[in-house]
């Protein structure tokens, strides 16, 4: 005779106990690890302008609001800040960009401090990994742009060039100093500099011809051994010189020269004229022969009436 099945019962509780152990003895998920980090990270640093932008880590079908939080510090602290204690608001942004440039040059990152920072997303209760970024030093790896508001006068021989620097900067850490690349139409190019004022003659020039230049500023930073960071040329632009007092007094010369020359030409060509064509002349400008005033007077009228008729 078979012994009776195990009641269902005393089959489950077992199976129940060992799944609710394995279920206790597994560790729990991290939630705050699910979110992607950020993805290539590039630091814009072009005149006074200092960007921070990033790629959005992949979402798989997820359409809820991704924000990001961006942080700084310098290498002489080990605590990382939020960007609202430099006036910057990157707190929890939904742009993949963080805008640093300062206001004014007594806001934002000092010029001459190392700056490293770091960026990661959050979504509600969701929150990704750090994303380093490499460190940057302002003055160290800024793009210096051309001069602005180049404006040249053609002088007597000379081009005046006028313009502004490329952005501020405070005197007591770096300066500016200029350089112009100039050279007539087709010719060679030549590089008078550095200059430290933003007006600039070039006076050893041709009278009436055509120059043309560019102006490129170096940002030198005095605070540590004048390390010099050389910036782009600005457009090429052609303006053409005027006479100067030698010039004008030389064309002067030469205009009356040629007034004398054009007039002794005439009076010669004149000259030889009358000479080749004398008898001519002479019929020309003769008189017509006349009766003597003692025939007229004893010739009577009549006879000259009769000759008349």
């Amino acid at each position: 005779m078979r012994p009776p099945p195990p009641p269902l019962l005393s089959l489950l509780v077992p199976l129940l106990v060992l799944l609710g152990g394995r279920a206790a003895a597994a560790p729990p998920a991290d939630s705050r690890a699910q979110l992607p980090a950020p993805r290539n990270p590039k630091v814009r640093l072009y005149n006074a302008e200092q960007v921070l932008s990033w790629e959005p880590g992949s979402l798989s079908n997820d359409t809820r609001p991704v924000v990001y939080q961006v942080q700084f510090k310098y290498p002489s602290d080990s605590r990382w800040y939020d960007t609202s204690d430099i006036g910057v608001h990157c707190m929890n942004v939904t742009t993949t960009e963080c805008n640093f440039t300062p206001s004014s040059l007594s806001n934002g990152f000092p010029p001459h401090f190392n700056v490293s920072l770091r960026v990661r997303a959050k979504l509600e209760d969701l929150v990704s990994p750090w994303l380093s970024v490499p460190w940057f030093l302002y003055y160290w790896n800024v793009t210096v742009g051309p001069p602005e508001n180049v404006w040249v006068t053609p002088g007597e021989g000379s081009l005046i060039i006028r313009f502004s620097s490329p952005f501020d900067i405070p005197a007591s850490l770096a300066t500016f100093v200029y350089y112009v690349h100039y050279w007539e139409k087709a010719g060679v190019q030549k590089v008078k500099g550095p200059f430290r004022s933003n007006s600039i003659v070039l006076d050893d020039l041709k009278p009436l011809r055509e120059y043309c230049l560019q102006v490129k500023a170096h940002l030198v930073w005095t605070y540590y051994n004048n390390i010099s960071r050389p910036g782009h040329l600005s457009n090429i632009s052609c303006y053409k010189t005027t006479m100067d007092a030698a010039t004008k007094l030389q064309q002067v010369i030469i205009i009356a020269v040629g007034i004398f020359l054009l007039l002794s030409a005439l009076a010669g060509a004149c000259f030889f004229l009358v000479l080749k064509y004398k008898g001519l002349v002479k019929y020309w400008f003769h008189s017509p022969p006349s009766i003597p005033s003692q025939i007229k007077e004893k010739t009577p009228d009549r006879y000259c009436m009769i000759g008349l008729t």
